[in-house]
């Protein structure tokens, strides 16, 4: 007991010092050093920020561990074929009849052009016919310098290709595709798509703002913190990516970007519906910013802590995508969160109560929340609570059976538009007319004395066509071999198992099999154990930051209890749309593990703004007393703030990329699931059920508490003053 006095009474000292830390933006000359210090990180990150798409490493090799055979076989195949050519694919079909001598002529005399294309190197190989004299094929390979954006500078080669490919056709139908042309499609997909994701973003926040604080000028104060914090975010994420090493891609890049400007303005939400609460019971702004902030930082504090180390669980993971998506998204909550509880509260203090126009919180006016919305839910839960929840929980669970349908083993590249880019018609295009996997071999690399072994191996390997001969050099012997499957497809995947069975099983071999079909195998096998690695942790780290908040035990069981039944309702739901309503061919290996990552951490924040209420609440009134205190008081700024999440989330289904679509959905549909449904209902029907034994062992668990549920039918929830 002296013991856990001693440690009382250090954690209370250090929460006083935190206090008045916090306070420091509230104060009447704080202030204007607050706003200063900002000014002046805005001025330096604004030319660094925009130098972050510069930043980005999109071949998806640079993505493997470095244990990985391919990412091996990456490095050795070096010595035989340059890793930094992608091969672009030229196809010529003429589909009412066999190509015509005019129409190899045409595709002769384009393979001579495209060998004057800047950058393409080595030789130009066609025009090749098909077999069944309907296609010609010109492979055309293009060297991309390894530092650089392979979209970047693919693009602009693959769209000289593609003009002069589709000049003077007479009939034939042309296409640009494989590596480079993919490469190219997916530059035009995210070419200048992060300056309209800011903007749609901004959008929806503007909106969703003006509804929530019912102000035609309050918007302007948490969209400008958020913008400032995401610039300078992005230039300390540039930064570590040219100095440190981090591995940034397009697709974190605008993840990022919705994650600050959500989870930014959640945090802008809660601490401006406390400070208009403060403003009600002081008549100083000052004072009133000062109370707001001593009360709702420690939680919003919380919240953003358990999102930045839910995120950096990641660092864990195997795949280097992975691993560098949690530092980048943790390095834009840290900097939104700094932001959020500083320049925020400086810029409300400075403009004064009239930002609030029209609905000024002036001294002594009623609290709007004491007869709102969710204060007459809580009374009709506080009949019946325990059916709420068990009812709640039922059909979260049926919800969650949607699970079985979600087909999270990767997409084709053709499956990952939303559209039809030139890449993906001539893809099948060129599958009607020659093996599947033309232009993106597999590479076999070992010992030179197991040359011939190596290549009776391949060659006898079903699913495997037109086998190179063995190159030797440096005591290693490297051939390709072409899959008569879609490199990208399941059965290409199962043939490379076959080969590595294969070519491991010759002895002094020490073969390896790599190739673009390789690669996105391991990267895929990556990521199911990054997933199975990550999930316990992240879990164990929420299970850890609520234990701490709540000073609890049974309360984190329950809360991190409803969060995974959450997660598992929203991922069923949108299973079932995926596949029924969208059409989606399946999902990315990387999909459930991305969304557990938001919507946990995420779910997690919700769970400390509401509970961390009714713990306040509940040392005054008893437990489920301060239940319906705590959900009234919260439960509005709560939904407001998923409103915002789920809105900046959404957004990303404005890219007509099939992984980033489904990311955006889920993630909107689960926060709107966890806000309206599982925190605010779910919840808080635990809380009146299970009563004070929610804070076991903490002593608050031995204070009574008694509701007159009669009292209920005349009265609302009443906040403490």
């Amino acid at each position: 007991m002296v013991v856990g006095g001693a440690w009382m009474s250090q954690l209370g000292s250090v929460m006083g010092g935190m206090r008045r830390i916090v306070g420091f933006p509230s104060g009447r000359w704080g202030k204007w050093v607050v706003l200063g210090f900002w000014i002046v990180v805005f001025a330096v990150a604004g030319p660094l920020s925009a130098k972050l798409n510069s930043a980005q490493q999109n071949d998806s090799a640079a993505w493997l561990p470095n244990n990985a055979e391919s990412t091996q076989v990456v490095e050795l195949a070096k010595r035989f074929a340059p890793s930094d050519v992608f091969p672009a694919l030229v196809v010529y079909e003429r589909p009412d009849g066999p190509v015509t001598a005019a129409d190899q002529a045409k595709a002769a005399a384009d393979a001579q052009r495209f060998a004057g294309v800047q950058d393409v190197t080595g030789e130009v190989v066609g025009p090749i016919p098909s077999k069944d004299g309907q296609a010609l094929q010109v492979v055309v390979p293009i060297k991309v310098a390894e530092e650089g954006n392979g979209w970047e500078e693919l693009a602009p080669r693959v769209d000289e290709m593609r003009s002069i490919a589709q000049a003077d056709t007479g009939g034939l139908n042309v296409y640009v595709t494989g590596p480079a042309g993919y490469f190219a499609d997916f530059s035009e997909v995210f070419s200048g798509f992060d300056s309209t994701l800011l903007y749609i973003t901004a959008a929806i926040v503007i909106v969703i703002l003006l509804l929530t604080y019912r102000s035609p000028v309050l918007w302007l104060l948490p969209l400008t913190t958020v913008f400032v914090a995401l610039t300078a975010a992005q230039a300390v994420i540039y930064l570590l990516a040219r100095d440190a090493g981090l591995t940034v891609n397009a697709q974190t890049a605008f993840i990022l970007t919705v994650l600050v400007f959500g989870a930014g303005t959640d945090y802008a939400l809660l601490l401006t519906a406390r400070y208009r609460e403060e403003l009600r019971r002081h008549a100083d702004r000052h004072e009133a910013m000062a109370v707001a902030l001593g009360r709702a930082t420690p939680a919003i504090i919380a919240s953003g802590a358990t999102v930045i180390l839910s995120l950096l669980t990641l660092l864990v993971a195997e795949l280097n995508s992975t691993k560098s998506l949690g530092p980048v998204m943790a390095i834009g909550v840290a900097v939104g969160l700094l932001a959020m509880i500083t320049l925020l509260p400086a810029l409300l203090v400075i403009v004064g109560r009239w930002v609030f126009w029209p609905r000024r919180p002036e001294l002594g006016s009623a609290e709007p929340t004491e007869r709102g919305l969710w204060a007459r839910i809580g009374q009709r839960m506080a009949r019946r609570p325990r059916q709420v929840w068990i009812v709640t929980a039922l059909v979260l669970g049926v919800m969650a059976l949607g699970v079985t349908q979600l087909e999270a083993n990767g997409l084709q590249s053709k499956d990952s538009f939303r559209t039809d880019p030139e890449a993906v018609t001539g893809e099948a295009v060129l599958a009607r007319h020659f093996p599947a996997g033309e232009g993106n071999p597999v590479q076999v690399i070992g010992n030179a004395e197991a040359a011939q072994q190596l290549q009776a191996a391949v060659s006898g390997t079903p699913g495997v066509t037109a086998v190179t001969p063995p190159v030797v050099r440096d005591g290693y012997a490297y051939l390709e071999g072409t899959l008569t499957s879609a490199a990208d497809s399941q059965a290409g995947y199962g043939t490379v198992d076959r080969l590595r069975s294969s070519v491991h099983a010759i002895g002094g071999a020490d073969a390896k099999v790599g190739g673009g079909s390789a690669v996105n195998l391991d990267i895929q096998r990556a990521t199911r154990h990054d997933r199975n690695l990550v999930v316990p942790l992240v879990l164990l780290v929420v299970l850890v930051i609520l234990a701490l908040v709540l000073r609890a035990i049974v309360a984190p069981l329950l809360l991190v209890a409803t969060v995974v039944l959450s997660f598992a309702a929203a991922l069923g739901v949108s299973a079932l749309v995926f596949d029924n309503i969208f059409g989606f061919a399946g999902s990315d290996p990387a999909f459930p593990l991305w969304t557990f990552v938001f919507l946990v951490a995420l779910g997690t924040d919700y769970n400390i703004f509401l509970m961390t209420r009714v713990h306040e609440e509940s040392k005054r009134h008893g437990t489920r007393r301060g239940s319906l205190i705590g959900l009234a008081a919260t439960g509005g700024v709560i939904t407001s703030a998923g409103i915002v999440l789920a809105g900046t989330f959404a957004a990303l289904g404005t890219l007509p990329l099939v992984f980033i679509t489904e990311i955006g959905f889920a993630v909107a549909f689960g926060v709107l699931l966890d806000t309206f449904v599982v925190r605010s209902v779910l919840v808080t029907a635990l809380n009146l059920d299970v009563g004070r034994w929610i804070w076991w062992p903490s002593s608050l668990h031995n204070k009574r508490d008694d509701l007159d549920l009669d009292q209920l039918e005349s009265e609302t929830a009443e906040v403490s003053r």
